[in-house]
């Protein structure tokens, strides 16, 4: 299990760095990214751990990677400016 929260982390960590260097103008600071990605890819692995019961630690690592992204992609901001309408 402390194989599993170290490969956890250490993934969460380098695909948060990977999004700061792909993404920096859309996302807010390294500060809060960085640990973003690890805490989501530690609740990854402890959440599908639990439920699946250690069954495989490739399971394990694919459901740190899937709660890491969806914990970046909400830190994500709009690409361009909103544009309104000149009639509202």
């Amino acid at each position: 299990m402390l194989l599993e929260a170290l490969s956890s982390a250490i993934l969460g960590l380098a695909l948060a760095w990977a999004a700061t260097r792909r993404l920096p103008h859309r996302l807010p600071a390294r500060a809060l990214v960085l640990p973003t990605g690890v805490a989501g890819a530690l609740f990854g692995a402890f959440l599908i751990h639990t439920a699946l019961d250690a069954g495989n630690m490739l399971t394990v690592l694919l459901g740190a990677v899937i709660v890491s992204v969806a914990s970046l992609s909400l830190l994500l901001r709009p690409a361009g400016r909103l544009r309104r309408s000149a009639t509202v």
